[in-house]
């Protein structure tokens, strides 16, 4: 019986050990989206196993467990992001060029309402404990807030900066905002729609992504200069980083896996174990395409699935302009599907 204990004990140990040691992501298909004109944040309603797509001016909504297209919501200009209230049913998608959010029947896909914004709404997020909608408004430099059920507007809080990507921790209250052009995090306070505290993200510089780690208090912030930081969330301390990419755009956290991910328009992704709350480990970077940097998390399915196009070649920069961005090639949008083997 002694002898039987140790043997088994070995075959755990040695299946640990190879777990450990194999790529917790691997590439397992594409979706094709076709269409014109580029596209921005990723967003994944896992009960209802649909993932919405931004995608210039409408929203490109598919099936997670067929890999189809199933609809499109129309009338969003310059949309950024897409929110979901799925006890609600509705959808809030940021209509950065017309400075609106519009209302979306998630039964339906069709656009109830639209709700006026600061300039540039970007990121979006739904806040489930006030069943309030957050919109960061780019250029406006700040946050309208207002009700999902009604439309109507409670709040606008300014911003010490150009506001990015944001998460909500409903239980302590609060609500988290990167200021890309500050170097912080702005920490608004869910109840009263103010600034509670502003955090510096050093040695992090121009955050963009962000997720968080619930149960143990941490946030996840992919960093311009190449850093994705973990960070305390109850008192702004980084805890710890890891090295990634260049061109990180945003970030997911897996909370059964204890696996974060940061997009790297460079054309990888970084992936880090929180091994503790104190420690952040790197395990895999995931190759990629280059372009491929939003991306949106199934916690169910445990995949991941990232935007990317073809590209024409680069122009030749005009005389005093600013930095250009290549041409998309018409009709080769794609979703890329990242994760563990079927």
């Amino acid at each position: 019986m002694r002898l039987n204990a140790v043997l088994v004990a070995c075959v755990f140990a040695l299946q640990a050990a190879t777990a450990a040691t194999e790529d917790p992501s691997k590439f397992l298909s594409e979706i094709s989206i076709g269409g014109e004109g580029g596209w921005d944040y990723l967003s994944i309603d896992p009960a209802a196993r649909r993932l919405y797509v931004t995608h210039s001016t409408k929203i490109v909504v598919l099936d997670l467990d067929t890999d189809a297209v199933v609809g499109e919501i129309a009338d969003t200009p310059g949309v950024h992001g897409f929110a979901i209230a799925p006890e609600l049913a509705l959808g809030f998608s940021s209509n950065g060029k017309e400075a609106k959010v519009s209302v979306v029947d998630l039964k339906t896909l069709t656009t109830i309402a639209k709700i006026k914004t600061d300039e540039n709404p970007d990121a979006i997020l739904y806040e489930p404990a006030r069943q309030e909608v957050y919109t960061f408004n780019g250029r406006g430099k700040s946050a309208t807030v207002f009700e999902a059920k009604t439309g109507k507007v409670v709040a606008t809080i300014p911003l010490p900066g150009k506001p990015e990507f944001a998460v909500a921790d409903s239980k302590a209250g609060f609500v988290y905002c990167n200021i890309e052009d500050r170097n912080a995090v702005v920490v608004l306070t869910a109840q009263t729609h103010e600034i509670a505290a502003t955090w510096p993200i050093a040695p992090g510089e121009s955050a963009s992504g962000m997720a968080i780690d619930l149960a143990h208090h941490r946030l996840f912030l992919g960093c311009e200069n190449q850093l994705m930081l973990m960070m305390d969330s109850t008192n702004g301390k980084v805890i710890s980083s890891v090295h990634i990419d260049k061109n990180v755009d945003a970030n997911a956290f897996d909370p059964v896996t204890q696996l974060a991910f940061s997009s790297n328009g460079e054309g990888s992704v970084t992936i880090a174990h929180e091994d503790s709350p104190g420690k952040l480990t790197p395990v895999q970077e995931l190759k990629t395409e280059p372009g491929a940097r939003t991306m949106a998390l199934d916690p169910q399915s445990h995949r991941i699935y990232l935007a990317a196009a073809k590209f024409e070649p680069m122009p030749s920069p005009a005389p005093g302009a600013s930095s250009q961005r290549p041409a998309i090639v018409s009709s080769t949008l794609r979703i890329l599907v990242y994760g563990p083997e079927k």
